[in-house]
Protein backbone atom coordinates (compact mmCIF):
# COMPACT_ATOMS: atom_id res chain seq x y z
CA UNK A 1 0.00 0.00 0.00
CA UNK A 2 1.48 3.36 -1.03
CA UNK A 3 1.05 6.80 0.50
CA UNK A 4 -1.69 7.81 -1.93
CA UNK A 5 -3.73 4.69 -1.15
CA UNK A 6 -3.38 5.25 2.60
CA UNK A 7 -4.46 8.87 2.43
CA UNK A 8 -7.31 7.99 0.07
CA UNK A 9 -8.55 5.51 2.69
CA UNK A 10 -8.82 8.25 5.31
CA UNK A 11 -9.38 11.15 2.90
CA UNK A 12 -12.87 11.99 4.16
CA UNK A 13 -11.69 11.77 7.77
CA UNK A 14 -8.72 14.03 7.08
CA UNK A 15 -10.99 16.51 5.31
CA UNK A 16 -13.08 16.61 8.49
CA UNK A 17 -9.90 17.08 10.54
CA UNK A 18 -8.95 19.97 8.25
CA UNK A 19 -12.36 21.57 8.75
CA UNK A 20 -11.95 21.26 12.51
CA UNK A 21 -8.47 22.79 12.32
CA UNK A 22 -9.65 25.74 10.26
CA UNK A 23 -12.68 26.35 12.45
CA UNK A 24 -10.81 26.19 15.74
CA UNK A 25 -7.91 28.30 14.49
CA UNK A 26 -10.39 31.16 14.04
CA UNK A 27 -10.66 33.95 16.58
CA UNK A 28 -12.50 37.23 17.08
CA UNK A 29 -9.07 38.73 17.70
CA UNK A 30 -7.84 39.69 14.24
CA UNK A 31 -4.16 38.97 14.84
CA UNK A 32 -4.82 35.52 16.32
CA UNK A 33 -7.17 34.72 13.44
CA UNK A 34 -4.61 35.83 10.84
CA UNK A 35 -1.81 33.75 12.33
CA UNK A 36 -4.10 30.76 12.89
CA UNK A 37 -5.14 30.73 9.24
CA UNK A 38 -1.53 31.24 8.16
CA UNK A 39 -0.59 28.12 10.09
CA UNK A 40 -3.51 26.13 8.65
CA UNK A 41 -2.46 27.14 5.15
CA UNK A 42 1.10 25.97 5.70
CA UNK A 43 0.35 22.40 4.76
CA UNK A 44 1.93 19.45 6.50
CA UNK A 45 1.64 15.72 6.03
CA UNK A 46 -1.03 15.25 8.73
CA UNK A 47 0.64 11.97 9.64
CA UNK A 48 -0.44 12.13 13.27
CA UNK A 49 -4.18 12.57 12.59
CA UNK A 50 -3.96 9.83 9.93
CA UNK A 51 -2.49 7.41 12.47
CA UNK A 52 -5.21 8.32 14.97
CA UNK A 53 -7.94 7.77 12.37
CA UNK A 54 -6.52 4.43 11.24
CA UNK A 55 -5.95 3.19 14.79
CA UNK A 56 -9.53 4.01 15.74
CA UNK A 57 -10.81 2.18 12.64
CA UNK A 58 -8.62 -0.80 13.44
CA UNK A 59 -10.40 -0.98 16.79
CA UNK A 60 -13.87 -0.53 15.31
CA UNK A 61 -14.55 3.22 15.59
CA UNK A 62 -15.09 5.68 12.74
CA UNK A 63 -16.80 8.83 13.87
CA UNK A 64 -16.64 12.53 14.73
CA UNK A 65 -14.59 12.14 17.93
CA UNK A 66 -11.64 10.93 15.85
CA UNK A 67 -11.88 14.03 13.63
CA UNK A 68 -11.94 16.40 16.59
CA UNK A 69 -9.08 14.63 18.35
CA UNK A 70 -7.13 14.48 15.10
CA UNK A 71 -7.35 18.27 15.05
CA UNK A 72 -6.28 18.36 18.70
CA UNK A 73 -3.03 16.48 18.09
CA UNK A 74 -2.29 18.60 15.02
CA UNK A 75 -2.80 21.80 17.06
CA UNK A 76 -0.43 20.48 19.72
CA UNK A 77 2.09 19.69 16.99
CA UNK A 78 1.71 23.20 15.52
CA UNK A 79 2.26 24.73 18.96
CA UNK A 80 5.53 22.84 19.39
CA UNK A 81 6.71 23.94 15.95
CA UNK A 82 6.14 27.65 16.53
CA UNK A 83 7.88 27.46 19.91
CA UNK A 84 10.75 25.46 18.40
CA UNK A 85 11.20 28.08 15.68
CA UNK A 86 11.57 30.78 18.33
CA UNK A 87 14.18 28.73 20.21
CA UNK A 88 16.07 27.96 16.99
CA UNK A 89 15.62 31.48 15.57
CA UNK A 90 14.32 29.73 12.45
CA UNK A 91 13.30 31.96 9.56
CA UNK A 92 11.76 29.31 7.31
CA UNK A 93 9.20 26.59 7.96
CA UNK A 94 7.78 24.35 5.23
CA UNK A 95 9.25 26.50 2.50
CA UNK A 96 7.88 29.85 3.67
CA UNK A 97 8.50 32.41 6.39
CA UNK A 98 8.11 31.04 9.91
CA UNK A 99 5.57 32.67 12.20
CA UNK A 100 8.31 34.30 14.28
CA UNK A 101 9.93 35.71 11.12
CA UNK A 102 6.57 37.21 10.14
CA UNK A 103 5.29 38.47 13.49
CA UNK A 104 8.24 38.42 15.90
CA UNK A 105 9.07 36.27 18.91
CA UNK A 106 6.81 37.97 21.45
CA UNK A 107 3.63 37.43 19.43
CA UNK A 108 4.69 33.95 18.33
CA UNK A 109 5.31 32.59 21.83
CA UNK A 110 1.85 33.76 22.86
CA UNK A 111 0.36 32.23 19.74
CA UNK A 112 1.99 28.92 20.65
CA UNK A 113 0.40 29.17 24.09
CA UNK A 114 -2.96 29.92 22.47
CA UNK A 115 -2.66 26.82 20.29
CA UNK A 116 -1.88 24.65 23.32
CA UNK A 117 -4.83 26.01 25.26
CA UNK A 118 -7.16 25.63 22.28
CA UNK A 119 -6.13 22.02 21.82
CA UNK A 120 -6.81 21.15 25.45
CA UNK A 121 -10.09 23.06 25.43
CA UNK A 122 -11.21 20.86 22.51
CA UNK A 123 -9.97 17.70 24.21
CA UNK A 124 -11.89 18.59 27.39
CA UNK A 125 -15.15 18.77 25.45
CA UNK A 126 -15.13 14.98 25.18
CA UNK A 127 -14.92 14.51 28.94
CA UNK A 128 -12.70 11.47 28.31
CA UNK A 129 -10.17 12.06 31.04
CA UNK A 130 -8.11 9.03 30.03
CA UNK A 131 -7.49 10.73 26.69
CA UNK A 132 -6.76 14.04 28.37
CA UNK A 133 -4.20 12.33 30.62
CA UNK A 134 -2.44 10.88 27.56
CA UNK A 135 -2.34 14.25 25.78
CA UNK A 136 -1.12 16.06 28.90
CA UNK A 137 1.61 13.50 29.47
CA UNK A 138 2.75 13.65 25.83
CA UNK A 139 2.86 17.46 25.91
CA UNK A 140 4.82 17.48 29.16
CA UNK A 141 7.31 15.02 27.69
CA UNK A 142 7.75 17.20 24.60
CA UNK A 143 8.62 20.19 26.78
CA UNK A 144 11.00 18.04 28.81
CA UNK A 145 12.65 16.86 25.59
CA UNK A 146 13.17 20.43 24.45
CA UNK A 147 14.68 21.37 27.81
CA UNK A 148 16.96 18.35 27.72
CA UNK A 149 18.11 19.25 24.22
CA UNK A 150 18.78 22.85 25.21
CA UNK A 151 20.79 21.74 28.24
CA UNK A 152 23.00 19.63 25.96
CA UNK A 153 23.14 22.11 23.08
CA UNK A 154 26.67 22.50 21.76
CA UNK A 155 28.01 19.65 23.86
CA UNK A 156 30.09 17.12 21.90
CA UNK A 157 29.65 14.62 24.73
CA UNK A 158 25.98 13.81 24.18
CA UNK A 159 25.45 10.06 23.95
CA UNK A 160 23.32 8.00 21.61
CA UNK A 161 21.08 7.05 24.52
CA UNK A 162 20.53 10.68 25.48
CA UNK A 163 19.64 11.63 21.93
CA UNK A 164 17.18 8.75 21.60
CA UNK A 165 15.56 9.80 24.88
CA UNK A 166 15.20 13.34 23.54
CA UNK A 167 13.75 11.98 20.27
CA UNK A 168 11.16 9.95 22.16
CA UNK A 169 10.11 12.93 24.23
CA UNK A 170 10.09 15.56 21.49
CA UNK A 171 8.52 13.44 18.74
CA UNK A 172 7.62 9.84 19.53
CA UNK A 173 5.30 10.32 22.51
CA UNK A 174 2.86 12.38 20.45
CA UNK A 175 2.81 9.61 17.83
CA UNK A 176 2.13 7.05 20.55
CA UNK A 177 -0.64 9.27 21.92
CA UNK A 178 -2.31 9.24 18.49
CA UNK A 179 -2.32 5.46 18.13
CA UNK A 180 -3.36 4.87 21.76
CA UNK A 181 -6.20 7.40 21.54
CA UNK A 182 -7.46 5.56 18.46
CA UNK A 183 -7.58 2.36 20.50
CA UNK A 184 -9.49 4.11 23.29
CA UNK A 185 -12.05 5.51 20.84
CA UNK A 186 -12.58 1.95 19.62
CA UNK A 187 -13.09 0.75 23.20
CA UNK A 188 -10.10 -1.59 22.93
CA UNK A 189 -8.84 -3.21 26.11
CA UNK A 190 -5.64 -2.36 27.90
CA UNK A 191 -3.54 -4.92 26.03
CA UNK A 192 -4.48 -3.59 22.61
CA UNK A 193 -4.03 -0.03 23.80
CA UNK A 194 -0.49 -0.86 24.87
CA UNK A 195 0.29 -2.58 21.56
CA UNK A 196 -0.85 0.45 19.60
CA UNK A 197 0.98 2.79 21.98
CA UNK A 198 4.21 0.89 21.33
CA UNK A 199 3.49 0.95 17.60
CA UNK A 200 3.23 4.74 17.65
CA UNK A 201 6.27 5.16 19.88
CA UNK A 202 8.51 3.19 17.54
CA UNK A 203 7.15 5.00 14.48
CA UNK A 204 7.89 8.31 16.17
CA UNK A 205 11.52 7.44 16.86
CA UNK A 206 11.97 6.24 13.27
CA UNK A 207 10.38 9.46 12.00
CA UNK A 208 12.76 11.62 14.06
CA UNK A 209 15.84 9.66 13.02
CA UNK A 210 14.94 10.19 9.36
CA UNK A 211 14.53 13.91 10.08
CA UNK A 212 18.03 13.88 11.58
CA UNK A 213 19.40 12.37 8.37
CA UNK A 214 17.46 14.65 6.02
CA UNK A 215 19.06 17.65 7.72
CA UNK A 216 22.31 16.48 6.09
CA UNK A 217 21.22 14.70 2.91
CA UNK A 218 18.24 16.63 1.50
CA UNK A 219 18.13 20.08 -0.05
CA UNK A 220 16.40 23.20 1.18
CA UNK A 221 13.65 23.04 -1.44
CA UNK A 222 12.79 19.49 -0.41
CA UNK A 223 12.75 19.88 3.37
CA UNK A 224 11.48 23.47 3.43
CA UNK A 225 14.30 24.83 5.61
CA UNK A 226 18.07 25.35 5.31
CA UNK A 227 20.20 22.19 5.17
CA UNK A 228 22.33 21.69 8.27
CA UNK A 229 19.99 23.70 10.49
CA UNK A 230 20.50 21.42 13.49
CA UNK A 231 24.28 21.58 13.17
CA UNK A 232 24.27 25.37 12.80
CA UNK A 233 22.12 25.57 15.91
CA UNK A 234 24.51 23.42 17.96
CA UNK A 235 22.26 20.34 18.03
CA UNK A 236 24.16 17.08 17.86
CA UNK A 237 21.81 14.57 16.29
CA UNK A 238 22.61 10.90 15.77
CA UNK A 239 24.59 11.23 12.49
CA UNK A 240 26.94 13.66 14.23
CA UNK A 241 27.10 11.52 17.37
CA UNK A 242 28.25 8.59 15.22
CA UNK A 243 30.78 10.80 13.44
CA UNK A 244 32.19 12.05 16.76
CA UNK A 245 32.25 8.60 18.30
CA UNK A 246 33.62 6.58 15.40
CA UNK A 247 35.22 9.10 13.04
CA UNK A 248 38.87 10.00 12.77
CA UNK A 249 40.39 12.58 15.10
CA UNK A 250 40.33 15.27 12.40
CA UNK A 251 36.60 14.62 11.94
CA UNK A 252 35.95 15.13 15.63
CA UNK A 253 38.04 18.29 15.63
CA UNK A 254 36.09 19.70 12.70
CA UNK A 255 32.75 19.09 14.44
CA UNK A 256 34.05 20.73 17.61
CA UNK A 257 35.22 23.69 15.53
CA UNK A 258 31.79 24.13 13.99
CA UNK A 259 30.19 24.00 17.43
CA UNK A 260 32.62 26.68 18.62
CA UNK A 261 31.72 28.88 15.67
CA UNK A 262 28.00 28.73 16.53
CA UNK A 263 27.17 27.95 12.93
CA UNK A 264 28.93 31.02 11.53
CA UNK A 265 31.61 29.09 9.65
CA UNK A 266 29.73 28.13 6.49
CA UNK A 267 32.68 26.37 4.89
CA UNK A 268 33.23 24.17 7.95
CA UNK A 269 29.50 23.37 8.17
CA UNK A 270 29.52 22.22 4.56
CA UNK A 271 32.58 20.06 5.27
CA UNK A 272 30.81 18.33 8.16
CA UNK A 273 27.72 17.76 6.02
CA UNK A 274 29.91 16.05 3.41
CA UNK A 275 31.56 13.91 6.08
CA UNK A 276 28.21 12.72 7.42
CA UNK A 277 27.31 11.60 3.92
CA UNK A 278 30.69 10.14 2.94
CA UNK A 279 31.56 8.26 6.16
CA UNK A 280 28.32 6.31 6.20
CA UNK A 281 27.05 7.98 9.38
CA UNK A 282 23.79 8.92 7.64
CA UNK A 283 23.33 5.37 6.34
CA UNK A 284 23.82 3.94 9.83
CA UNK A 285 21.10 6.18 11.21
CA UNK A 286 18.73 5.21 8.39
CA UNK A 287 19.40 1.55 9.17
CA UNK A 288 18.47 2.23 12.78
CA UNK A 289 15.29 3.96 11.64
CA UNK A 290 14.42 0.85 9.63
CA UNK A 291 14.91 -1.24 12.79
CA UNK A 292 12.40 0.92 14.66
CA UNK A 293 9.99 0.67 11.72
CA UNK A 294 10.25 -3.12 11.80
CA UNK A 295 9.67 -3.10 15.55
CA UNK A 296 6.59 -0.91 15.08
CA UNK A 297 5.01 -3.38 12.67
CA UNK A 298 5.57 -6.25 15.10
CA UNK A 299 3.06 -4.71 17.52
CA UNK A 300 0.27 -5.10 14.94
CA UNK A 301 0.69 -8.89 14.67
CA UNK A 302 -2.22 -9.66 16.98
CA UNK A 303 -4.77 -7.51 15.16
CA UNK A 304 -7.08 -8.99 12.52
CA UNK A 305 -6.39 -8.36 8.84
CA UNK A 306 -8.33 -5.39 7.52
CA UNK A 307 -7.63 -2.30 5.38
CA UNK A 308 -6.77 -0.20 8.45
CA UNK A 309 -4.20 -2.75 9.63
CA UNK A 310 -2.72 -2.94 6.13
CA UNK A 311 -2.34 0.83 6.07
CA UNK A 312 -0.76 0.92 9.54
CA UNK A 313 1.64 -1.84 8.49
CA UNK A 314 2.71 0.23 5.47
CA UNK A 315 3.18 3.57 7.26
CA UNK A 316 6.52 2.81 9.05
CA UNK A 317 8.41 2.10 5.82
CA UNK A 318 6.77 5.03 4.03
CA UNK A 319 7.95 7.38 6.78
CA UNK A 320 11.47 5.95 6.72
CA UNK A 321 11.71 6.18 2.93
CA UNK A 322 10.40 9.73 2.67
CA UNK A 323 12.57 12.57 1.38
CA UNK A 324 11.05 15.39 3.41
Amino acid sequence: MNQHEIYEMVREGLECVEEELTRHSRSDIQLVDRIGQYLCGGGGKRVRPAILLLSSRLCGYNGPASYRLGAVVELIHAATLVHDDIIDDAKVRRGRASVNAQWGNEITVLMGDWLYMTSFYLALEHRRFEILDILTDATRKMVEGELMQLSLNGSPDITEGQHLDISKRKTAYLFSACSQIGAILGSAGGEKQELLRQYGLNIGVAFQLVDDVLDFTADETTIGKPVGSDLRGGKLTLPLIYLLRDGRSEHRELVRQVLGENGSGGEHVEAVIRLVRETGAADRVLAKAHDYATEARSFLAGFPDCPAREALMAIPDLLVQRNR
